[in-house]
């Protein structure tokens, strides 16, 4: 008689920041299957609520979330949950965070202040979170310092800067969080 092969380990993360900063985009990049996405069309039924200030181009956007899977290794499996950005869809946020090991937080610094209320999702929650500064098309008008400052972020807390479009980015993040996560103190 055989016994069953054990089932991997699932490591959960989430990815948030604003609208139109990137999320889809980053679990995309970096998932191994096609994502699950729930993607609508922007409607004029939008229009005066989502801001799409630096974002014109921008026709969809994530009403749920976005969902994608990485296998490390025949024991493990990272699962990647991205958050809707707009406000209205909020309310998801505490019911993906259940279980979340930690986060990446996306942000564009032609609109820093989008990504106010995901740090301070993270930080009220005590979650780790690393920040990911996602430079469309190689646009970045400010030094890491700069941006640290802006977002009052802890000196601890990592800050990338790159294009998330590109898996390399994407997985650096990734195992940036991870490395922040090993520094940490034990939960008691």
């Amino acid at each position: 008689m055989t016994t069953p092969e054990a089932a991997p380990a699932a490591v959960k993360i989430l990815v948030a920041g604003g609208f139109g900063v990137g999320k889809t985009t980053l679990v995309g990049a970096v998932s191994e299957v096609t994502p699950l996405r729930t993607e609508e069309y922007l409607t004029t039924a939008s229009v005066g609520v989502d801001d799409l200030a630096g974002v014109g181009a921008k026709d969809t956007t994530t009403v749920a979330l976005d969902f994608g899977r990485i296998t490390v290794s025949d024991e493990l499996v990272v699962y990647l949950f991205g958050t809707p950005g707009q406000e209205r869809f909020w309310f998801m946020w505490n019911d993906l965070v259940q279980g979340a090991l930690g986060g990446v937080v996306i942000a564009d610094t032609r609109r820093l202040e989008t990504s106010f209320a995901s740090i301070d999702f993270f930080e009220s929650r005590r979650i780790p979170f690393v920040v990911a500064i996602n430079c469309f098309h190689g646009h970045n008008t400010r030094t890491a310092e700069e941006i640290r400052a802006a977002l009052d972020l802890d000196p601890h807390v990592p800050l990338l800067i790159g294009d998330v479009r590109r898996r390399e980015f994407g997985k650096d993040a990734l195992l940036a969080l991870v490395d922040h996560l090993m520094t940490l103190p034990a939960p008691a």
